[in-house]
């Protein structure tokens, strides 16, 4: 998501005020607003106190990979992730992300028809449009199959899910804004040089990537020689920038989506 000047300028140096707690995350998640010079946004925060300690990301914070992965995001000028930065808050230094509003958030606004772009379907009701997953049982024992759209927003998410080596794409971490693009959010457990890849959208698992979509990876290669990769310095280690030009470079040389042929490749819950 790319702010207006106004809500950049606002979640930069405007006055955080905590609205509420999202209980749903596993590490300490708020809702807050931002105030300055009676202007307003709302925002996503994050404090680097309140983050577990991960025996498997034992470097830097997970608000650096937020961050770092808001970085990768825009230099493939896909925007995948909403705008991001790192400050100070009401409980100490931590990551700032611009809040996502989402048709139905607001009181009165109507449910939306359909299918969500990943769900959890009967196994015998799949829509034309959505390509297969996972098929399982539900508590009642009926046949369900996990499916998302085939949809240009979600495919560019997963071949960025694939660069960042995305450990936890859930469904939940999907978001249909008001404004009709898709983000994605929660990246602290990313960038790993281990491959840790556990998506949902695995249903382009072994079709080639496009030639627009190669364009935008090879402008992240060149990039990476750059200023980005000097900007990356400050929340990853030297070996996760180097994972990370490697898995861009690997894409490049053989464009082709992976396939999911390891151990767990679905977080869970898968939503």
């Amino acid at each position: 998501m790319t702010p207006t000047p106004d809500d950049g300028e606002v979640l930069q140096r405007g006055e955080l005020t905590v609205i509420g707690r999202i209980r749903s995350a596993s590490n300490a998640t708020f809702l807050c607003e931002a105030h300055l010079d009676g202007r307003q946004a709302h925002c996503v925060y994050k404090p680097i106190a309140g983050e577990a300690p991960l025996w498997d990301f034992p470097d830097g914070t997970l608000a650096g990979r937020e961050l770092a992965a808001y970085l990768v995001s825009t230099a493939l000028g896909w925007n995948i992730v909403p705008y991001t930065i790192i400050r100070d808050g009401p409980a100490g230094r931590g990551m700032l992300q611009q809040w996502v509003d989402q048709p139905g958030d607001e009181v009165g606004d109507e449910p939306s028809s359909g299918p969500d772009l990943v769900d959890l379907l009967p196994s015998d009701h799949i829509p034309p449009g959505y390509l297969p997953v996972l098929q399982a049982y539900d508590y009642a024992g009926d046949e369900v199959t996990l499916v998302h759209a085939d949809d240009v927003r979600l495919r560019r998410m997963a071949v960025f899910d694939v660069l960042i080596n995305n450990a936890d794409r859930k469904g939940g971490h999907v978001l249909v804004g008001v404004d009709g693009h898709v983000y994605g959010v929660d990246h602290g457990v990313s960038l790993h040089v281990e491959d840790k890849l556990r998506t949902v959208l695995w249903g382009w698992a072994g079709k080639p990537v496009d030639d627009e979509t190669l364009d935008a990876v090879a402008g992240l290669r060149d990039q990476l020689r750059a200023e980005l990769g000097e900007r990356l310095c400050e929340h990853l280690t030297r070996r996760e920038i180097e994972a990370l030009r490697a898995r861009v470079v690997g894409l490049l040389d053989n464009p082709v989506m992976p396939t999911p042929d390891r151990r767990r490749p679905i977080p869970w819950p898968a939503f």
